[in-house]
């Protein structure tokens, strides 16, 4: 946009709002003679002088209309970009006096009909880039009286930023498809573990903030938004959200591609950008969790990753944000309106996989850390919960109260639990196992499981390596394991199998396992195991 050959009539100094763009060349003030021929776009920037008394006001107003209906004689061809008129500056000596507010809005409805009428004209409304200016003034008073400039000279790369965004408005420049992860995103809490009813999603705050999110994000997507999901869930459960929550807002219908697996995101969303048909860089990612958005950062870089909000009641503000900078268009069409049934039917035409081989650098430069801790007072409440509500990634789903808890560890079990960090934060105790003892060199891995909200990045391998190795090191080298199938751990069935288990039996869906440990696990390097029952720092 910065190629854009602009020329600008105006009445106060505007050169450095406009210094970025090539060579633009401005009138004199108060100057509306023919502007040149060889410009894009020709800008409109008149407004009120600052110390224009109520009747100067008015009269400027009607003199400006004047000069516009002369300045349309001139039968331009360019693109024409006409600024509302905007009230910087102004004293009310009497509150019942609306004749200078009224005639403003005339004047700016004038503005939007000549739009009406010449394709070429294009209004944009300076009141909203007013809103984004805090906390610097709009106005800074030393500037104005040295060198008559209207708007602050510090605020020049704001509204360069902004007027950018109006010109992809303008010129339908503008993102295609927001890709939405789901868990406290578009609801509060995890579906997986909270269950149907206890989901944040409803009339009474946080559910409210979700709910008025889901009802922008309908709006955004009937205004010519694409909306896909990608999701670290079981499609079961998503689905019954949208079938039976009395809450959602937003229908299976209104997404044009769906990725609810347990695949990484980066590779969900080059897919989803191939079935669509667009280019990566007409996504916009949102999710709640910054490791994700990291990772899409930095593996499919052409994609936009706002910050997510820190809390629900921002969601307005934010998804007001979102659309403005990325999906704000000038005008809807017809085609606008039904992109989301035509992406419906393209959709189905253009799915394939595609993987990529940079995921484990990526997960090098999480600096990820997990810390291994034996059960404990501090610890036993935690990993009690932990084996009451984690379904998805639990390989038996067995519920134990602390009371059974303390049983284990009395009668000799190993009751573990971990805490996974990273550069982003720490995301306290998130895994559990309680491995019973047997015989001799046996042991038997009772329980297994991790929160699905640190799931995608491995550590369920490294975690369970460091537990083999801890085991192998005390001389127990024969571990037996089982898989108790649910409705919600599906995607474990293959876990121990894939970790290098043999199945000794198998019957309605359950799976016994054997391994024999004849060495060591190598972990990965990009997973520091701090580890409180063994060797610590190991690597």
């Amino acid at each position: 946009m910065e190629d854009l050959r602009l020329f600008i009539y105006r009445n106060f100094t505007v050169e450095p709002l406009f210094g970025k763009f090539k060579n633009p060349q401005f009138s004199g003030y108060d100057d509306i003679s023919i502007p040149p021929q060889d410009f894009d776009a020709i800008i409109w920037f008149y407004q009120l002088p600052l110390d224009a008394t109520d009747d100067g006001a008015l009269l400027f107003i009607e003199n400006l209309k004047n000069r516009l209906d002369l300045f349309l004689g001139y039968n331009i061809s360019a693109t024409v970009i006409l600024f509302t008129l905007h009230r910087f500056f102004y004293v009310s000596y009497q509150d019942s006096s609306w004749h200078l507010s009224r005639s403003i809005a005339d004047y700016n409805n004038y503005l939007y009909s000549l739009a009406e009428k010449h394709r070429n004209f294009k209004v944009i409304d300076l009141s909203k880039f007013a809103e984004v200016t805090n906390p610097k003034p709009l106005i800074d008073w030393k500037y104005y009286y040295i060198s008559k400039m209207l708007i602050n000279p510090a605020l020049s790369g704001t509204f360069h930023e902004w007027f950018v965004k109006q010109l992809n408005a303008i010129n339908t420049s503008r993102k295609k498809c927001i890709v939405l992860d789901l868990d406290n995103t578009l609801w509060g809490g995890i579906i997986g573990e909270d269950g149907l009813e206890g989901i944040a999603l409803g009339t009474t705050y946080p559910g409210s903030a979700y709910k008025d999110f889901q009802k922008g994000l309908r709006e955004a997507a009937a205004h010519g938004v694409l909306l896909a999901l990608c999701s670290k869930n079981n499609e079961t459960d998503v689905g019954e959200v949208f079938e039976k929550h009395p809450a959602m807002e937003l229908k299976k219908e209104d997404f044009v591609a769906f990725r609810i697996n347990w695949t990484d995101k980066a590779t969900n969303i080059a897919e989803i950008a191939e079935e669509l048909n667009i280019g990566t860089d007409s996504l916009v990612f949102i999710d709640d969790n910054p490791v994700e958005r990291e990772m899409i950062k930095k593996l499919v870089p052409d994609v936009t990753v706002p910050d997510f909000p820190d809390q629900p009641y921002k969601l307005k503000n934010f998804l007001k944000t979102v659309y403005e900078d990325f999906f704000q268009i000038y005008k809807i069409t017809g085609e606008d309106r039904i992109k989301t049934e035509q992406y419906h039917q393209n959709a189905r035409r253009i799915v394939n996989s595609r993987k990529f081989a940079s995921i484990p650098e990526y997960l090098q430069s999480l600096e990820m850390v997990i810390k291994i801790e034996p059960v404990s007072s501090f610890n036993l409440s935690r990993i009690a919960q932990l084996t009451q509500k984690t379904n998805q990634f639990n390989l038996t789903t067995r519920r134990y109260t602390e009371t059974d808890i303390s049983n284990f560890t009395k009668n000799g079990a190993l009751v573990v639990c971990a805490s996974v960090a990273d550069k982003f934060g720490d995301n306290g105790i998130t895994a559990v196992s309680i491995i019973k003892k047997g015989k001799n060199s046996q042991a038997t891995i009772d329980s297994y499981m991790l929160s699905c909200r640190i799931l995608g990045r491995g550590i369920e391998d490294a975690f369970l390596k460091a537990l083999l190795n801890h085991l192998y090191r005390n001389n127990i080298k024969e571990i037996f394991a089982e898989y108790l199938p649910t409705r919600k751990n599906m995607q474990t069935e293959l876990f121990y199998e894939n970790f290098g288990f043999k199945i000794i039996s198998q019957e309605n869906g359950t799976k016994k396992y054997r391994v024999v440990v004849h060495n060591e696990y190598r972990i990965d390097p990009c997973y520091a195991i701090v580890s409180n029952i063994g060797k610590t720092d190991e690597r």
